[in-house]
């Protein structure tokens, strides 16, 4: 009988001990004294790759999913803020292809003009505003993904 009660002191004596240990973390908390040195690049060690980007078959799977679907009340915001990440999403694999972003100048250069064309501002209000020049780069990516099948197959 005395045991599970041991155990659960022992255990609430490490939830304490561990919950102290993580209060004042912040540096702004710390005393200069206690400052951790930073790591020098000699003491990173070996440096892990980086999680591979994205395929533009799989970015153009995303964005052909979007051509069914249209701005309606009830998922006007979500529709167009989602081509819109669907086409950056393609602009962002374009690049990061091993063929280079020159094997894909169109594509890329349609969204370079759609964000010239909206701004800094992405919020439903200027997507609604800019509906038709976002629908039509995603048209035209379309079109000339399927004419260059070799990219996504």
């Amino acid at each position: 009988m005395l045991r599970p009660i041991l155990r659960g002191a022992a255990a609430t004596a490490v939830t304490v001990a561990l919950a102290a240990s993580t209060v004042s973390c912040d540096s702004a908390h710390r005393p200069a004294s206690a400052a951790v040195p930073a790591a020098s690049v000699s003491d990173a060690g070996p440096v892990e790759p980086g999680p591979r980007p994205e395929r533009v078959r799989d970015a153009f799977a995303g964005l052909q999913a979007t051509l069914n679907d249209s701005c309606t009340p009830a998922n006007c915001a979500y529709f167009l803020g989602r081509v819109h990440d669907e086409l950056h999403r393609m602009d962002r694999a374009m690049k990061a292809d091993p063929q280079g972003p020159a094997h894909f100048p169109e594509p890329i250069a349609l969204i370079a003009g759609l964000d010239r064309e909206l701004g800094a501002d992405h919020g439903f209000e200027n997507l609604k505003q800019h509906q038709p020049a976002l629908l039509a780069t995603r048209e035209q990516i379309n079109t000339w993904m399927q004419d260059h099948p070799e990219d996504y197959r």
